[in-house]
């Protein structure tokens, strides 16, 4: 009797998940292989000439211009030798390094106390701030460089890494307020009024607090600042001609000018790989916090 109910039970369970299972529409499987097959190419396409330049980071210049799709006949990392000391482009790296990490932290510190405070407190000349942060997003930063060039010369910043760092953090301010302002607008009120009642102040409720509360809206705002000051060539180019002071953006120009006719191309794909190897680790480890993020730090 108990093995009769037993079955009869297991019976019962698959014939209910056979019913609330839903079946898959034809249209919507090829939809699905249409979507994986488009997304097959995308990533062919943008895939190739990375692992191309990377193979021919390992060759010579004549194996390059011989059979330029082919292995190289031994991995060397000459090339890399050549680009980082030869060509300076260790030197740009790591000014790039200190510009870029120096101006990442402060616009992200700086960012989100300006957007907290738009966000969680009402006081005359709020919403007027906050428009003006969005209006900086609207400004084309090739019609500031003449102004730009004339205040660091004024103040003793031009063609200095401090310099640099300023003007970074200035352009990309807006664009973490208006980013970070909607997570932190979104975030429940009753935290806020618990963590003053155990007499927190206003600096601890902050950082210890609602800071930790939009950390997805924080990595994904840092990733968007990193990749766009990490590529960053027309500010340093008008306002940086110290050739100690290049960062890798004119580090590989030079490096691309210097060489004339005569042009060492292990060695520029030696040097591309150096660049791009950074954001492609950055990306990677950081991709999960980009997912469910940008739809509710942009929505208002």
């Amino acid at each position: 009797m108990t093995a009769d109910a037993s079955t009869v039970s297991r019976a019962g369970v698959q014939d209910a998940a056979t019913q609330t299972t839903p079946k898959a529409n034809p249209g919507d499987r090829r939809a699905t292989a249409v979507s994986h097959v488009i997304l097959i190419i995308w990533s062919v396409v943008v895939l190739l000439p990375l692992l191309w330049a990377f193979v021919s980071s390992f060759k010579t210049t004549n194996e390059i211009l011989s059979s330029p799709f082919t292995l190289p006949k031994s991995f060397s990392f000459a090339n890399y030798i050549s680009a980082w000391d030869t060509a300076g482009i260790g030197t740009s790296f790591f000014n790039t390094i200190v510009v870029v990490g120096c101006s990442l932290v402060l616009v992200m510190v700086l960012g989100a106390m300006c957007s907290y405070v738009l966000a969680r407190f009402q006081f005359f000349g709020n919403r007027a701030i906050y428009y003006l942060m969005l209006a900086g997003l609207t400004f084309p930063v090739f019609l500031a460089i003449v102004p730009l060039f004339f205040i660091l010369r004024s103040l003793g910043l031009l063609n200095t890494l401090q310099g640099l760092i300023t003007v970074y953090v200035s352009f990309a301010l807006p664009f973490t307020v208006f980013f970070l302002f909607a997570f932190f607008k979104s975030l429940p009120e009753e935290i806020y009024e618990a963590a003053q009642m155990d007499g927190a102040g206003e600096w601890r409720t902050f950082f210890q607090v609602m800071l930790p509360m939009a950390r997805p809206g924080m990595a994904s705002v840092a990733i968007f600042n990193f990749l766009g000051l990490w590529n960053q060539f027309l500010l340093p180019v008008a306002l940086n001609t110290d050739p100690a002071k290049y960062v890798l953006s004119q580090g590989m120009a030079s490096f691309a000018s210097q060489a004339g006719y005569s042009v060492d191309y292990g060695a520029l794909f030696a040097a591309v790989v150096i660049t791009v190897l950074p954001v492609l680790i950055v990306y990677i480890i950081f991709q999960r916090q980009l997912q469910g993020s940008v739809a509710q730090g942009t929505s208002r």
